[in-house]
């Protein structure tokens, strides 16, 4: 079974930080890239951040660049996103993706990625 389930979210000030987690199950994790997510009431899905599968390079949207940090630990399985200086347009839910096995390059397109998380709201507040 292919799981994704992310966690961290919440309701936080404008300036303050979150950070978000990842835990995946399913034999997807290892080989491939990981990436975040999000989508405002009314919008579509936004790229966030995306990293390889060794973690040695990532990508990250324009609107998030200086601000918002993703990693993974391959150990746990797991992939967080560490959100410094929120700002009330980074409300939304955030999704956690991943490409799927051995599809190891970075994308940043949604339609790149095969797996989903449900998600988890992010609310930052003026």
């Amino acid at each position: 079974q292919v799981h994704l389930v992310e966690s961290g979210g919440g309701l936080v000030q404008a300036g303050g930080s979150l950070r978000l987690s990842c835990a995946t199950s399913g034999r997807i994790f290892s080989r491939t890239t990981m990436g975040w997510f999000r989508q405002a009431p009314g919008k579509g899905r936004e790229f966030v951040a995306a990293i390889i599968w060794n973690g040695g390079e990532d990508a990250y949207g324009d609107s998030v660049k200086g601000r918002f940090t993703i990693s993974r630990d391959n150990a746990e399985a797991s992939v967080y996103l560490q959100m410094n200086n929120l700002k009330p347009e980074d409300t939304g839910v955030y999704y956690c993706a991943a490409r799927g096995p051995y599809f190891s390059i970075l994308a940043t397109s949604q339609n790149e990625y095969r797996y989903w998380g449900q998600g988890t709201q992010v609310t930052v507040s003026s």
